[in-house]
């Protein structure tokens, strides 16, 4: 199983050739500005929100490689009132098998509404079950007690927003961390804005003193997980 970041919250996991792409901001982005997104191929696209920084690339993506859309189901229905229909909409607590393994909607505590200013129900995370792993995709969020939930699910990864401002910052999410019993993280969603700038060897110093083995992967970088 590999993961490459794209930059922001974007991210793609390939699972025996499958390839789920996670909140595709990436054209948007200056920091990103090297990544083709005319290059990606995904099967399926995950969406853990409606805003902009989260799915300014979906419908480019999408038709390019008529990848599925998994998100909650009131971004489905959006979705579908604009056009895309190969979507498979959840909802809190919910799981689902699909060709690589499970997906399971998990609570984010954030905000949500769609570019258009639509509802979109509200902010998910997921936790992905696939090749004997399990990784937790935060999402944007706060930190959160119902994140002690996910503690008996063993995980192997958790990929946490650690920009602060509009999510967790840093010491919140080494706390995350310990809330779901997890020493292997990958920090998102930082440095893109001038709001989340980050210093970054102070964030994996705070990680590696508290005991977590820190990821902070450059955008277009693969790794193993």
């Amino acid at each position: 199983m590999k993961l490459t970041f794209y930059g922001h919250s974007s991210l793609e996991i390939d699972i025996n050739g499958i390839k789920l792409l996670f909140d595709p901001f990436i054209s948007p982005n200056q920091l990103a500005k090297h990544i083709d997104i005319n290059s990606l191929k995904p099967n399926y696209i995950l969406l853990s929100h409606g805003h902009g920084d989260h799915i300014a690339d979906l419908f480019a993506i999408e038709k390019n490689s008529g990848a599925k859309v998994i998100c909650i189901a009131d971004i489905a229905g959006w979705l579908g009132n604009k056009g895309i229909t190969n979507v498979h909409g959840m909802n809190f607590g919910g799981g689902y098998d699909f060709d690589f393994g499970r997906v399971k909607m998990v609570y984010a505590l954030h905000s949500s509404s769609m570019p258009d200013g639509a509802y979109g129900g509200n902010p998910a995370g997921f936790v992905i079950y696939a090749e004997g792993k399990k990784i937790y995709f935060a999402g944007d969020t706060a930190l959160t007690y119902d994140m002690k939930l996910l503690a008996d699910e063993k995980l192997d990864w958790a990929i946490l927003p650690i920009g602060d401002n509009y999510t967790m910052g840093v010491n919140d999410a080494i706390k995350a961390a310990g809330f779901i019993d997890c020493k292997n993280v990958i920090g998102v969603h930082y440095d893109t804005f001038p709001q989340i700038k980050i210093d970054v060897e102070e964030a994996r110093d705070k990680f590696t003193k508290a005991g977590i083995n820190i990821q902070l992967p450059a955008i277009g970088e693969t790794m193993e997980l």
